[in-house]
């Protein structure tokens, strides 16, 4: 627990946040399998001391007991096992006899493209089948053929085959259940638990009731079960129209849960549906078909957001009346928030269909597809969801925070090259005319197995323009006219003058080199204080770079007070004359790397061609994110 006041798991404190009445944080940071490790630790005591200060009665400040947290989280060994409250759930389940192995699923419905939010659901239900050692199902919910493609389904399998999901086998459809729910649907009509209603949708609403008032009894609640059977036979023959009938569940119009006044269990719809085809006119309600799904599968723990929480009586309601042997378990957790990004399908389908962004995975937007083309791992994503906690009480996770977790996956993995984005020429007077040689450079000084590379070293560079000054501002370390500095794995340069065209634009920067200082030599005789990056200007060759910022204005929110977006007018910059390194240029797609000084980039899948490769910034160097270091 977090501290003494964390007794309720039901209503207490998020898994990153502070504890409603001490402000105490726990480091409940177990998405599916984890521990809660040094680098949770540092981030909750990160959270307390910049963001969740602790004021004590009088208004003071009191002692940051994270630090306390952090410090015997370093000292201890070997580190305490946090659990998450499901966890808690499916062990006392397990104890208890209630099921012999556990399965879970991911329901997604194939409306559209599935982004980050959908991914924590991803990897809390296959990691919790992981640790149980139990099963994990893909199922789509395709019960409603008016919004449903298979453009979609093949989307989100590709996603979550990505996260490392194993679903091996268990690719299931609501669809293919749809005679067994039909026969549960008799089978309750049967029982005098359903029956046939004329009502339009609109009276049905008015017929509800509201939260401060029970509703009406249906005309058509007391029909005979034999008159409701063969109604509802006809309905499936195809002999009404659209929003004519619908099959109503009998349960109670007085409920203070609305969802239990009598909800529609089936309407009719006659759609060509992407899986079925024209076999079926009617469809059965998500809060109908998705209980009997998770049944069928034999699904032990159906794990959903909290938005379900007042569904689950019905959901209750419906494997109790329907006759399953070992009824599944609704079990809600908190979704998961990001600030200032975009993640409602709605939302993400209106700016794909008015083209202000370049499909469902354009690097500006979080979902999966889209992170996965600007060059988010697997990794990362794990990471961020286990630091962001699985809780029963709303939150949001900075998005400065999956930046830092893409910084920290990468760092290591990738190579360290060197690309010029806004190029300048350099060149080395007193180095021979015509000749070259390869210079030896570490691939990433941190991970030294990664080897060393050669890259082609000449009399005429390139490098960055705002590595030049030729008034220089105070404190500036890198080239002006008269100073010398390191060009990274090569030589010590000294600016003697420049080239300017009519305009007085600066158009090359002329430089002597000394021959001794040749990095790797062991050279002492005196030091600079710059290095700068570069390029050579005969290997190199000119790419594509997307530069991506938040698509939302941070300054101003998510959304206008009109309910539209508020959008970013510099989320993309793009630079068509950027100039590489040779080494780059046959990157293939997801290859990433970092540019030095500059951020991590990712060759981008749709529009590089070969040889020819699109580079996406994934994250820039700089971030406003940092985790104390440990003492």
């Amino acid at each position: 627990m977090c501290c003494r006041h964390y007794a309720d798991r039901n209503a207490g404190a998020c898994a990153v946040g502070p504890c409603r009445q001490c402000g105490l944080l726990r480091p409940k940071n177990k998405a599916a399998g984890g521990t809660v490790s040094l680098f949770a630790a540092a981030y909750i005591k990160y959270m307390l001391a910049a963001r969740f200060p602790v004021k004590n009665m009088t208004g003071g400040v009191m002692e940051n007991t994270a630090d306390k947290m952090t410090d015997a989280a370093e000292v201890k060994k070997p580190e305490t096992v946090s659990r998450n409250f499901i966890e808690d759930i499916i062990d006392k389940d397990l104890a208890e006899g209630a099921y012999e192995k556990i399965c879970t699923r991911f329901p997604p419905e194939p409306n559209g493209y599935l982004h980050i939010g959908h991914a924590k659901s991803i990897i809390l239900n296959s990691g919790l089948a992981k640790e149980y050692n139990g099963i994990f199902n893909l199922r789509f919910d395709d019960t409603n053929p008016t919004k449903e493609k298979s453009e979609f389904v093949e989307s989100i399998k590709a996603d979550v085959e990505w996260l490392g999901a194993d679903f091996g086998d268990r690719c299931y459809f609501a669809s293919n259940y749809f005679d067994t729910m039909y026969e549960k649907a008799v089978l309750l009509i049967k029982k005098g638990l359903a029956y046939v209603s004329t009502l339009s949708a609109d009276e049905i609403r008015e017929y509800r009731g509201t939260l401060t008032e029970p509703g009406k009894n249906d005309p058509d609640r007391d029909r005979p079960a034999e008159e409701s059977l063969r109604l509802f036979a006809e309905m499936k023959e195809g002999r009404y129209e659209d929003g004519s009938m619908v099959l109503r569940a009998k349960i109670d119009m007085a409920s203070p849960n609305i969802n239990m006044r009598d909800p529609i269990l089936y309407r009719i719809a006659h759609l060509t549906h992407q899986n079925t085809g024209d076999k079926w006119c009617i469809y059965p309600m998500y809060d109908f078909a998705h209980p009997i799904e998770d049944a069928v599968e034999g699904v032990t723990h159906s794990i959903c957001t909290l938005e379900f929480e007042d569904h689950r009586p019905l959901y209750n309601w419906v494997v109790q009346n329907t006759g399953w042997e070992h009824p599944p378990k609704q079990i809600e957790f908190a979704k998961m928030y990001l600030t200032n990004v975009v993640t409602g399908k709605r939302y993400i389908k209106k700016l794909v269909e008015q083209n202000i962004v370049d499909g469902w995975d354009d690097p500006r937007l979080v979902t999966i597809a889209a992170l996965k083309r600007r060059g988010f791992t697997p990794e990362a994503l794990r990471n961020f969801v286990q630091l962001s906690g699985i809780s029963k009480a709303n939150s949001s996770s900075d998005y400065a925070m999956l930046e830092y977790c893409i910084r920290e996956d990468l760092k290591m993995k990738d190579a360290r090259m060197m690309a010029v984005l806004h190029p300048l020429k350099l060149i080395i007077d007193n180095y021979p005319e015509g000749e070259s040689e390869l210079l030896d450079a570490d691939n990433n000084l941190e991970n030294p197995e990664m080897g060393k590379r050669k890259i082609p070293f000449g009399r005429e560079l390139y490098i960055e323009q705002d590595d030049f000054m030729e008034v220089p501002v105070p404190k500036y370390k890198r080239l002006y006219p008269g100073n010398e500095v390191r060009l990274m794995h090569a030589y010590f340069v000294k600016c003697v003058s420049v080239d300017k065209d009519e305009d007085g634009t600066i158009t090359a920067v002329h430089c002597t080199y000394d021959p001794e200082t040749k990095a790797g030599s062991g050279f002492a005789g005196r030091k600079v204080k710059g290095t700068i990056h570069w390029v050579p200007a005969k290997e190199s060759f000119r790419a594509t770079v997307r530069l991506y910022e938040n698509l939302i204005d941070e300054e101003k929110g998510v959304y206008n007070e009109d309910g539209s977006l508020n959008l970013n007018p510099n989320s993309l910059t793009v630079i068509d004359d950027a100039v590489l390194e040779p080494a780059l240029k046959e990157a293939k797609a997801y290859d990433s790397f970092q540019f030095v000084r500059n951020g991590f980039y990712c060759v981008d899948s749709r529009d590089s061609e070969n040889g020819k490769p699109v580079f996406n910034r994934i994250v820039s160097m700089k971030s406003s994110f940092r985790l104390p270091a440990n003492k």
